[in-house]
């Protein structure tokens, strides 16, 4: 029986790039997106590893508070609504559509699985053009424990109705991967431009420098 095959939704399937004029113009400088997202993810490893669980909108917007301090910039009420809203209405990688299409037609089952809150992530999908492949889409958030945590994972794999090792997670994050295959789930790296797997996690049997390659990949295994 093949895979589910569960995507990552930030970065992996949803192009946060499109916020960089934002942050330039309210920041300054052209990094100022990649400094706040770090901080993003920095802040919900904190919360995760000492129990104390925040949903990520709020983590989106006390990163943002630290990102402008870090950087002695005077952050409006306006701007951070900007930047929140923003995330709300991402679009799509640009190969993401066209591979969502050919997984589908080739009958596999495909679900999402983000740290953003259900309702964020719904509408994130769907004002994405792209919520209509995905069977189900899960928040972290239901479970108060964000990836890479356990908990996640297992609870996508039990809405499933399938053991964990019938997932295949894909994302193009090193630490999703880890948390993935920890959990006990096959994975899916999308090595986009930047990113790198950790040699101190097993590396994935597959591995593609975009979401075309990983889908190739994938249907040979899940559909040989």
């Amino acid at each position: 029986m093949p895979r589910v095959i569960v995507f990552d939704v930030n970065e992996t399937l949803l192009d946060m790039r499109a916020l960089d004029p934002l942050f330039t113009r309210i920041f300054g400088v052209a990094n100022a997106r990649q400094a706040w997202f770090n901080q993003v993810l920095q802040s919900a490893f904190l919360t995760t590893i000492t129990g104390e669980y925040v949903n990520f909108t709020r983590i989106w917007a006390t990163a943002l508070e630290m990102t402008a301090a870090r950087y002695g910039v005077s952050l409006s009420a306006d701007d951070s609504a900007a930047v929140l809203n923003g995330m709300r209405h991402l679009p799509p990688h640009a190969d993401v559509p066209a591979a969502l299409e050919r997984l589908r037609s080739a009958g596999l089952r495909l679900a999402a699985l983000t740290n953003s809150t259900e309702e964020v992530a719904m509408t994130q999908l769907t004002n994405a053009g792209i919520a209509h492949f995905f069977e189900n889409i899960f928040s972290a958030d239901i479970v108060r424990r964000l990836k890479p945590a356990s908990e996640p994972y297992e609870y996508a794999a039990t809405r499933l109705y399938v053991p964990t090792r019938r997932i295949r997670m894909v994302a193009t994050h090193a630490w999703d991967i880890a948390g993935a295959l920890r959990a006990g789930c096959a994975a899916a790296f999308v090595a986009r431009p930047g990113t790198v797997l950790d040699p101190l996690v097993p590396r994935p049997d597959v591995v593609g420098t975009d979401m075309a390659e990983v889908v190739d990949q994938i249907l040979a295994i899940e559909c040989p």
